[in-house]
């Protein structure tokens, strides 16, 4: 609306309009969330699971799945994916990629990465989907395994969409996944600039600049959407991944997540020394030599008394984050019947200086996983049956 105008209505309507929209709270209606990048454990969260637009956080699922066929061999760093008229079009942001050319895969990723390029989304989602429509329904189904469900994609780019809505929730799983499932390439998002053409291109993620130990993830802005953001940083070997949307101002969303990064990190350091003194004080008492399954056990028959309605069965421990979840996906596979709804949870232990990371398949009724880790222990399987916290992120099945 134009208050220029000299109509009286008009006018008065736009008095109105500035008042109402200067008495709403700054932080009126964000949602936010913050999350162990280890455990999936929910640090805090507000409105967490509000429908939004994403605007170019979208960009985190085309990254994705271009990671995903990278790693499948699909299509490799230095091919070069051709530029429609489609791409070549697309409204800024982008690097001015033009029709008929060609863009190497590694260039359109950082061009996505650091400059939120547009144009590149387009071709890469044209490169592996064929057309921007198919290449969002596999978005919006990549996303359904992963356990966003209240996520639904209608582009690449996180252009303005009325259908196109996620939640904070879905974001932190969104991050979690690009972290566990590809650390390989989740190093590239601390990149504050990268060159393509002669052009040096910088980040728009200043928190990259600003905050101690931050190294991602991506931005986002439309009118509709406000300043959204999806971060990540890590100190003393704790690591956080904090989401917060529909901010103003691009401020005080900088100024919010950093607050939440702090306080994250703040207390993840405080909950570690305060397993270590239990740990040093366990050491020095006779049950020093209780074994991990037993400590289970015991963790289980304490929460019996509980009215839990979500259970899982512990099926191993290992030395590394992949092995232990390729070895439930494994048992989860090839001998649990009926096993769609389930979900793959592996949980850090901290023993001594060393973490073990525990596989466990969780979301049965407490009878039922008595019974399957009953058959998997007659073949020979270990297990236990554990009960299933509901204050943590879960990652489902890589699709």
């Amino acid at each position: 609306m134009n208050c220029r105008k000299t109509n009286i209505f008009r006018t008065l309507m736009c008095i109105l309009t500035v008042l109402l929209w200067n008495t709403v709270p700054a932080e009126a209606s964000v949602s936010s969330i913050i999350i162990d990048a280890e455990s999936g454990e929910i640090l805090s969260e507000s409105n967490a699971d509000e429908l939004r637009y994403p605007a170019s956080l979208t960009k985190l699922m085309t990254l994705y799945i271009t990671f995903d066929a990278l790693e499948k061999g699909i299509i490799k760093w230095d091919d070069k994916l051709p530029v429609s008229r489609r791409a070549a079009n697309m409204s800024p942001s982008k690097i001015g990629v033009k029709k008929g050319e060609k863009i190497k895969v590694g260039d359109a990723v950082m061009a996505l990465i650091v400059k939120s390029a547009n144009d590149c989304a387009v071709v890469l989602a044209e490169g592996l989907g064929y057309s921007e429509e198919n290449f969002a329904k596999t978005m919006t189904k990549v996303a359904r395994e992963l356990g966003m469900d209240n996520t639904t994609f209608f582009n690449a780019s996180g252009l303005p969409n009325k259908k196109q809505k996620t939640t904070a929730r879905d974001m932190a799983l969104l991050g979690a996944a690009i972290y566990h499932h590809f650390p390989q390439y989740y190093k590239l998002f601390a990149t504050k600039k990268f060159t393509y053409q002669g052009r040096t291109i910088y980040t728009h993620n200043h928190l990259l600049k600003t905050f101690k130990g931050a190294d991602g993830m991506k931005t986002g802005f439309t009118n509709a959407a406000g300043y959204n953001i999806v971060t990540s940083a890590e100190r003393n070997g704790h690591r956080v991944i904090a989401v917060t949307m529909g901010h103003r101002m691009l401020k005080q969303r900088d100024k919010k997540v950093a607050s939440m990064m702090e306080k994250g990190l703040q207390k993840l350091a405080l909950n570690a020394q305060t397993q270590e003194n239990i740990m040093t004080a366990d050491s020095q008492s006779p049950l020093q030599n209780t074994s991990h399954e037993d400590m289970a056990a015991n963790s289980l028959s304490a929460s019996n008394s509980n009215d839990q309605t979500a259970w899982g069965i512990q099926v191993g421990a290992f030395s590394n984050y992949a092995k232990a979840r390729n070895y439930a996906l494994d048992i989860k596979n090839e001998l649990i019947k009926k096993a769609d709804d389930k979900i793959i949870d592996v949980e850090p232990y901290q023993t001594g200086s060393a973490v073990v990371y525990r596989s466990k398949i969780i979301g049965f009724e407490k009878k039922e996983a008595k019974n399957i880790c009953n058959r998997l222990q007659k073949s020979h399987k270990s297990c236990i049956v554990v009960a299933a916290s509901k204050s943590e992120l879960t990652l489902a099945n890589r699709f």
